[in-house]
């Protein structure tokens, strides 16, 4: 269930985020940059999205007790729209499912939050921090339903041609790569699919085999600046298309 009145603009953060842009530029450039840009600040509303707006996004350190750390990766994990890449299987799997969208965040991020899964990052903070921007309107699941049971999904930011993936969870096979596809086929239908962007944060193996790619931070960057012009998905909370 989309939020049809579009986002909430919070209150604007008391800090200040800096343009990272690497003088040196190209992809020769940021040889002795940092993926770690930030420590400290908030979680507060307005501050992810004044970091998400500048190419960086929040992660807890390994004690509740550590300050939050900020990342800007100098190669950048995204998704073309154009070039997920949808095996013979994963085709067969998606009409196994039901695509939702907003129904069960809270239920989503849990999931993704499981402390039984291996490398588990989310702690109580980015609980609520996420679910605060949820109800703001920035922060949305998409969420893979069988049997009218939530069998797997994926949470992010979207800010207007920008869609930041945080995290991804499934309970059955190929559930949370059907909520990618499900994702990839919303931004699609939002038009312009070349200047907006789907950020995973890092490439790994297992993106790399759906189709991720690579982009230097400065790269990203001036893609961003375009991307956050464009209007948001109308599954989001954009415009539709009898709205003007």
């Amino acid at each position: 269930m989309a939020n049809h009145r579009g986002p909430i603009e919070p209150e604007p953060s008391p800090w200040a985020f800096a343009d990272l842009r690497d003088p040196g530029g190209g992809a020769g450039g940021g040889a002795d940059l940092d993926d770690l840009v930030g420590m400290g600040a908030d979680v507060a509303p307005g501050t992810l999205l004044a970091a998400y707006r500048h190419g960086i996004f929040p992660m807890p350190g390994e004690s509740p007790r550590d300050p939050m750390l900020w990342f800007s990766p100098v190669r950048r994990g995204v998704l073309p729209l154009d070039g997920l890449v949808v095996s013979r299987s994963l085709r067969r799997s998606v009409r196994d499912f039901e695509i939702r969208v907003d129904t069960s965040f809270d239920e989503v991020v849990a999931s993704c939050a499981d402390p039984r899964r291996p490398h588990g990052w989310i702690d109580k903070r980015i609980r609520r921090a996420y679910g605060n921007l949820h109800r703001l309107g920035w922060a949305h699941s998409v969420e893979a339903w069988q049997d009218d049971r939530l069998v797997g999904g994926l949470y992010g930011v979207a800010i207007g041609g920008l869609f930041a993936g945080e995290s991804m969870f499934h309970r059955v096979r190929d559930a949370s790569k059907v909520a990618l596809v499900g994702l990839v086929s919303a931004l699609r239908e939002a038009g312009s699919i070349d200047q907006r962007i789907l950020d995973v944060q890092w490439r790994t193996d297992h993106l790399a085999s759906l189709g991720v790619v690579e982009m230097d931070r400065n790269d990203y960057l001036d893609r961003l600046e375009k991307a956050l012009r464009l209007p948001l998905p109308e599954v989001f909370g954009g415009p539709s298309a009898d709205s003007f």
